[in-house]
């Protein structure tokens, strides 16, 4: 298929209309507001369902509503309004039905500001909501990656009847790149064994996330803890950049992923050998990649946030001497500044 120019939020919106997403809801909140756009305007003409809710509340438990009736749902938004969706997060969860949530970050915390920054990573990864759950969360750094990413957060959330993240930020968002989009297909409904679409005929189900009795909740949380462990086995994907041979290893994921190839690239034109080491699945994360590639190594932290990864990494290499950098408030460093992060360490 021949490549065309698109910004990414209008890419993550014809990502998910062409991986069947039947239903969007969603509230404007920049930098994601042109996803909710888009699908305004692609949705309906495709006789699908979109409504601009009141709320990131209201959205996010409308998205509960049609992924009870067993369709492809989805919402968008950026940090305070993901904040806003955990309580509905949460009972989605518990209620083991799948969801596609795509957050395209500002800087924070509070109202914050409208730049790129990489601050929800421990709301998304950790699990924001209350209960014992966590989510699916990808990482894209193009644009390209944001629409592959969109389709394998439907196919994962089908798969494993859990919620699938894509924890984009505002420049992924706002940049625009030349892209390949799959074939539009017309969505293909699962009969899901406890989809609500009427008890004509059959027994009637019930789809809840109450269980009063606690032997009954334990017993919902012994098979969330047993699907995760599934999803934590055959799930993790990551990437590595020039870590052959490597003497330091730069620990980054998404926008800060692609500046840090660039300081890469300089550095080894000055000799310093440092690679790239990017986790595609910040849950499930990849410790065992990363211990394989940076074990005794210097390894740079470095992250669009004060520093919510680091001890993913930490944990992953405990015996290797990390540092870490990082800007927060939605500045995005340049090339340069990773750079001299980068000879520093080298220089020791």
């Amino acid at each position: 298929m021949a490549k065309v120019l698109m910004k990414g939020n209008e890419a993550i919106a014809e990502a998910a209309i062409r991986a069947g997403c039947e239903a969007y809801y969603g509230y404007p909140i920049t930098p994601q507001t042109e996803v909710l756009e888009y699908m305004a305007r692609r949705m309906p003409s495709l006789g699908r369902a979109f409504v601009q809710a009141e709320s990131e509340l209201a959205a996010i438990n409308m998205v509960y509503g049609a992924a009870c009736a067993g369709v492809r749902a989805m919402t968008s938004t950026s940090g305070p309004g993901y904040s806003l969706m955990q309580e509905g997060l949460s009972y989605i969860a518990c209620s083991e039905v799948p969801a596609v949530v795509v957050n395209v970050m500002r800087g924070g915390p509070g109202l914050g500001n409208i730049q790129p920054a990489q601050a929800d990573y421990s709301q998304m990864v950790k699990g924001g909501g209350h209960g014992d759950y966590h989510a699916i969360v990808l990482a894209p750094a193009t644009v390209q990656e944001a629409i592959d990413h969109v389709i394998l957060a439907f196919d994962l959330a089908d798969k494993y009847r859990t919620l699938a993240m894509v924890m984009a930020d505002g420049m992924i968002g706002q940049i625009m790149e030349p892209v390949e989009l799959p074939d539009l297909d017309m969505p293909q409904r699962r009969e899901w064994d406890y989809a609500l679409r009427g008890c004509k005929g059959r027994s009637k189900r019930i789809v809840t996330s109450l269980y009063l009795e606690a032997p009954n909740l334990e017993a919902v949380n012994d098979r969330l803890q047993a699907r995760l462990r599934e999803i934590v086995a055959h799930e993790q994907r990551w990437e590595t950049f020039q870590c052959e041979d490597t003497d330091i290893v730069i620990a980054a994921f998404g926008t800060a992923a692609r500046i840090a190839k660039t300081a890469i690239r300089r550095a080894r034109a000055q000799g310093i050998r440092v690679g790239l080491f990017r986790p595609i699945t910040a849950y499930p994360y990849p410790y065992s990649a990363l211990a394989q590639v940076a074990s005794g190594k210097k390894v740079l932290v470095f992250e669009m946030n004060a520093g919510q990864m680091l001890e993913d990494v930490r944990l992953a290499v405990p015996n290797a001497e990390i540092r870490f950098y990082g800007r927060t408030g939605g500045v995005v460093p340049l090339p340069e500044d990773v750079l001299e992060q980068v000879e520093r360490l080298a220089s020791g």
